[in-house]
């Protein structure tokens, strides 16, 4: 038996990470520490702990640690084990994507220019990150139309040119029509564009102008007086108003009761060209600081391009050996800046207020949604908590069911949850809709601390009436009153209502209709989900493990090299003997015995 307070007397006086975990084995939390002696104690200890540490604590059984030969090992291990790990109680940046660049593939004779998301070692020149495609994209095509480079994906020569060149929008190099050099003049002000030289361009056309009227060419005068004030556009677009700073990204932070949201400014040679933000929920008792520290890490540790300056409110725990590690990362200095005055802290301020009020909106959005809901579905509260279910099963074989929360007009998918059926024997949805509210129900009347939490405010089934009646009928059996809706589909199996108890079909905004769209669709992915996984290990449980010379390792490599059964029935005897393990014997073996299927 693990006795922590044993355990906390054996841990060493050096860096490393801490491991948090359940009576399960899984794990609550990963940190970092200078002295784990000195860091770890500190969670056993009374002191002024964050509402979400306290209630991590309490759910300890026993911890792990990994001792490193210095704090920036300790930090990379930390980030590493937080993004494979994904716990429940660190704060956790959500951040799938990868941002769009522009390319230009300078190596070509005729370069393109085009937007990417995978940055490679080829000799072409990247620009960005552009917070979202469309500013990107919005980039390419001005930079295309003004000055009519290909649009061609693979270049080769031609017969005869394209539209393009026709509408002038391209210089035809597939036709001979403009030489390299001609060509590399518009590449070399395309970079220069994009690098924010934007003076050196402009001059460039100054004096391509005077050409072409002294040769009196005026239509291509005209071309490039027009390329000019385009240039001048959308260089005051992007351009940061008193800003000297020209590689930098600019953090700030807003906080509410329910949500946390840091938005970030992406400026490049002293050019806004995006921004991003991120929410956070269940942070509103955790320092400002604790959060950035948190967020800047496994934000910048996946990033492949990383500005000179990161510019936050107030310096950040580990702020050291985050620039040392971001600085050897990139082979240049990194800083972590922290301005108290002038431009760059106003430049702060204009993040923190944009975060605020894009948190402010996003309350706004839930609230008009949780208002509306009171209003249609005609409540005395606020409908804060709605939960659904979904029935799925195959001609009443391998019955399971789905459940969902919208919780503050969000679907809150920790809260989803799966159940198997276990009282009804014959396919019938209404039954085993009833059975399934009845077991949610009774795990929030015999304990609010179940992982169910509270009862709902309002319940939606999907299915119509004859759903709606079943749910009805499992909050009856439990003695409560909760309002139930039924969510009803069009022939487009799109939803196209809310219905009442007495069939009354509530009019929606489209809005709303989305909200709960959503919400259905979920609900029946998640029971979809569910049943498809429960139906394939039934059928993968009776079929495979019933062969003899076939375990769990030869079984995982067959699903994983074919697909499914079917697929392994249709292999012939060479493909199975691809199979480690599997020689002649064994595959003539598994062809008889799932013949007999």
């Amino acid at each position: 038996m693990f006795d922590i307070e044993e355990e906390l007397k054996k841990l060493p006086q050096k860096p490393g990470v801490y491991i948090m975990k359940d009576k399960n084995d899984k794990i609550l939390y990963v940190g970092k520490a200078v002295i784990l002696k000195n860091r770890v104690k500190q969670y056993f200890r009374k002191n002024n702990k964050t509402k979400r540490i306290e209630n991590m604590v309490a759910l300890v059984d026993h911890f792990e640690y990994i001792v490193t030969d210095n704090e920036a090992e300790a930090l990379i291990l930390e980030c590493n084990l937080i993004k494979e790990n994904r716990p429940k109680f660190n704060v956790l940046l959500k951040d799938d994507k990868t941002y769009p660049y522009i390319k230009v593939d300078v190596k070509s004779d005729y370069p393109n220019v085009y937007i990417t998301r995978n940055i490679q070692n080829d000799g072409a020149k990247y620009f960005g990150p552009y917070a979202n495609s469309g500013s990107a994209k919005e980039m390419v095509d001005f930079i295309k139309q003004k000055f009519k480079i290909r649009q061609c994906k693979k270049f080769k020569s031609n017969t005869r040119a394209c539209l393009n060149y026709h509408i002038k929008r391209c210089l035809a190099p597939c036709m001979g029509y403009v030489s390299k050099e001609e060509y590399r003049k518009q590449i070399d002000q395309i970079i220069m564009l994009l690098e924010g030289k934007i003076d050196n361009i402009l001059k460039q056309i100054d004096e391509e102008i005077k050409k072409k009227s002294l040769n009196m060419e005026y239509e291509e005068a005209a071309y490039l007086r027009d390329k000019k004030l385009a240039i001048e556009r959308i260089s005051q677009k992007q351009k940061v108003s008193n800003l000297t700073e020209n590689d930098i990204d600019v953090i700030g932070i807003a906080k509410n009761d329910v949500s946390v949201c840091v938005e970030i400014f992406f400026v490049r040679k002293s050019k806004m060209i995006g921004r991003e933000h991120y929410f956070f929920n269940d942070l509103k008792d955790e320092p400002e600081k604790e959060i950035l520290s948190s967020f800047v890490k496994q934000y910048y540790m996946s990033k492949e391009e990383i500005p000179h300056k990161i510019m936050l409110r107030e310096e950040i725990e580990d702020k050291d050996i985050i620039e040392e590690y971001l600085s050897n990362k990139m082979g240049r200095k990194v800083e972590l800046k922290s301005p108290q005055k002038g431009e760059k802290l106003r430049f702060v301020e204009m993040a923190e207020n944009n975060a605020k009020v894009t948190l402010e909106n996003k309350s706004k959005d839930k609230y008009e949604i949780l208002l509306e809901l009171k209003q249609i579905l005609k409540m005395d509260k606020m409908p804060r908590k709605i939960e659904t279910f979904d029935i799925s099963n195959i001609s009443g074989n391998y019955m399971v069911a789905g459940m969902c929360v919208l919780q503050d007009g969000v679907v809150n998918h920790k809260l989803s949850r799966r159940f198997k059926i276990k009282t009804v024997l014959t396919q019938d949805d209404p039954k085993c809709m009833q059975e399934v509210i009845s077991r949610r129900l009774k795990h929030s009347i015999t304990s609010n601390n179940s992982g169910f939490g509270k009862l709902p405010d309002a319940i939606f089934v999907d299915g119509g009436i004859t759903q709606e009646r079943a749910a009805r009928n499992a909050i009856n059996e439990n003695n409560l009153n909760i309002p139930v809706f039924g969510m009803v589909k069009n022939d487009k199996h799109r939803t196209r209502a809310l219905i009442n108890e007495n069939r009354e079909e509530l009019e929606l905004s489209e809005n709303l209709m989305n909200v709960i769209t959503n919400f259905q669709d979920e609900v029946h992915k998640t029971a979809i989900e569910y049943h498809r996984k429960v139906r394939d290990k039934e059928i993968t449980k009776s079929v495979l493990d019933n062969i003899s010379g076939i375990g769990e390792i030869k079984k995982k490599e067959l699903l994983k090299k074919f697909g499914s059964i079917e697929k392994i029935k249709e292999a012939n005897l060479n493909e199975l003997m691809q199979i480690k393990g599997i020689n002649e014997k064994l595959a003539k073996n598994i062809q008889e015995q799932l013949k007999k299927q």
